[in-house]
């Protein structure tokens, strides 16, 4: 499922399939219990994505709210997308070295974290790493990587 038509995240969680949802369904709640006030959980380019609303940050690139993060149910594995990692090489260190010390490989792109398995994602260590970023802190961290 690599874009969905749903119109919320209880829909898109409703239309996986049961395995799926049964991996998917304690990434989204680790998510909501570890983001700090202020994101937003929406539904954008087809999955479930937690941003910050163009009420308090409409000066973006493109015009949309800027994602944090996200989940998705891929053809072949499951993601989650860490933007505040993408852009943050003391983050991405921390989230490499919390794989590392819970045993686990880490199967990562830019800021996509491919796993097919909720076994695969130490979510303790995600878990931590969303909670490290307020919104005041990824708008500035976004002004930081647009002066580059």
């Amino acid at each position: 499922m690599v874009s969905s038509k749903a119109t919320s995240v209880d829909q898109y969680l409703a239309d996986l399939p049961e395995q799926r949802r049964a991996i998917l369904q304690p990434v989204r709640q680790m998510v909501l219990d570890s983001l700090q006030d202020g994101f937003v959980e929406s539904m954008t380019m087809g999955m479930p994505t937690y941003e910050v609303p163009l009420s308090t940050f409409p000066d973006t690139y493109n015009k949309k709210p800027m994602m944090y993060c996200a989940i998705a149910a891929q053809k072949n594995h499951n993601a989650l997308y860490l933007c505040g990692v993408y852009s943050d090489p003391e983050l991405e260190k921390k989230l490499r070295d919390g794989y590392a010390a819970a045993g686990l490989k880490l199967n990562m792109g830019k800021s996509c974290i491919r796993f097919k398995q909720l076994e695969q994602l130490p979510l303790d260590v995600v878990a931590e790493i969303i909670a490290g970023y307020s919104v005041a802190e990824f708008i500035q961290n976004y002004h930081n990587c647009r002066k580059k």
